[in-house]
């Protein structure tokens, strides 16, 4: 793996929460994912079942772990199924885990080659009343095709149809919702790689660049510093382009006068940052562009502050939007009369900042947790408002990733340059 060795402390940790939330006599389940095809005999670069990787910190196909906490033979606890390799799979593929390497990666004592898996998952299911098995429960999933897991699901009930099936995601869910101590660690490892992109970027960008130059020089940072590259598609859009949410073409030249948004992060270990700037592709902001842009960073601010242990999403987003309503009547883009007699049901302040302004971040880049479940300390949220004026392309964003704790929030991103004096500065000074 590119990244540095994380400890099994973690993963032994993750487990013994996990077996706490589960009922007695209870077994669960968890497959990697597969390699996905392309086209011909291409595939995918492989990433690994975020659940499997959060109990376990194996990173390889094609791996099973079994946790079964009440199973008479301690040995049989937690069972970890690994690939055997050969002489064949180490020169075309390399080098895959060892069993001592799979046990001081994880913590697992007892790991075992993929061919045992059929007999000594009979052997186990047979003293269990309850099967955990998972899926992919995300509210925003749109799986069109069958998973490793859905499988594997077919294969437990065709074999098993008297046992009692539960689902595993929800219990995954409450747990991967409150990052521990070393989680933190890694998510500020990789806004730390993103920081380090991101400066390289103001000394790049002037009038004539593309904006897959930008992104280049993004990849180029990110693989330099251990990570596997972008924790998702970048978004690095100029000019109107910035007024289109989810841009990810970006082919287009850079023009002076320009506005640059970038929503681009990096991975590092699977975990994963998100990070947006706005910057002035000349090096100066216009007076429009910086009141636009203080306005965002006003209420970025405001939005740090509502972070707090007992909130909800749903009250958080609704107070987020009325601290924006005001900005955008500053602006003059918005009637304050017209605000006081709008329908609250349709808020007029959509048509400027139309998406959310905070998601969980962790393993996923929306990362998996229930949605009606009061903030609390540990959990790790994005920040991002923003507005996007399209009769004048203006688009901008500004998105940090912030800690909850018991009192206040920790800013992970807060060393990353976001006043426009200093943003300006930095895009200067060798000029």
């Amino acid at each position: 793996m590119r990244y540095l060795p994380i400890g099994k402390e973690l993963f032994e940790l993750n487990r013994e929460n996990l077996k706490k939330q589960l009922k007695p006599k209870s077994l669960a389940v968890f497959n990697a994912n597969d390699i996905m095809p392309t086209n011909a005999d291409g595939t995918m670069p492989f990433r690994q079942n975020n659940d499997l990787f959060y109990l376990s910190g194996i990173d390889q196909e094609e791996s099973i772990l079994v946790i079964f906490p009440d199973f008479v033979n301690e040995e049989h606890r937690e069972v970890l199924f690994l690939r055997e390799t050969n002489e064949e799979i180490a020169i075309w593929e390399g080098h895959k885990y060892t069993k001592e390497e799979a046990t001081e990666t994880s913590g697992i004592q007892t790991v075992m080659w993929l061919d045992q898996f059929e007999n000594v998952f009979n052997t186990l299911i047979a003293e269990a009343e309850n099967v955990y098995l998972n899926t992919n429960e995300h509210l925003r999933a749109n799986v069109q095709v069958e998973t490793r897991d859905a499988r594997f699901i077919k294969w437990c009930k065709e074999h098993y149809p008297l046992h009692n099936f539960e689902r595993v995601a929800p219990v995954m869910h409450h747990l991967r919702a409150i990052k521990s101590k070393r989680e933190i660690e890694l998510i500020n490892t990789a806004c730390d790689i993103t920081e380090k992109g991101f400066r390289r970027i103001l000394q790049f960008v002037k009038p004539g660049v593309m904006e897959y130059e930008i992104e280049a020089e993004y990849a180029h940072e990110f693989l330099c510093n251990r990570s596997r590259g972008f924790a998702y598609t970048p978004i690095v859009a100029s000019g109107f382009n910035a007024c289109v949410l989810h841009y990810i073409d970006n082919s287009m030249q850079c023009k002076e006068g320009d506005l640059l948004l970038m929503d681009v992060g990096a991975e590092y270990a699977n975990y994963n940052s998100d990070l947006s700037r706005t910057i002035p592709v000349s090096g100066r902001f216009s007076k429009r562009q910086r009141d636009v842009y203080e306005a965002v960073l006003r209420v970025q601010r405001e939005a740090f502050k509502l972070l707090t242990p007992g909130n909800t999403i749903k009250e958080y987003h609704k107070e987020v939007g009325r601290i924006m309503e005001k900005e955008l009547i500053g602006l003059g883009l918005l009637d304050k009369t017209e605000v006081k007699n709008q329908n609250p049901k349709a808020p007029l302040y959509k048509k400027y900042f139309m998406h959310g302004t905070s998601h969980h971040l962790g393993l996923d880049v929306h990362d998996v947790a229930n949605l009606h479940r009061k903030f609390e300390p540990g959990m790790v949220f994005t920040v991002e408002p923003g507005i996007y004026i399209r009769d004048e392309s203006i688009g901008i964003r500004l998105e940090n990733n912030v800690v909850v704790q018991e009192n206040g929030y920790v800013d992970l991103m807060a060393s990353i340059p976001i006043e426009p004096d200093e943003i300006e500065e930095l895009m200067n000074a060798n000029k």
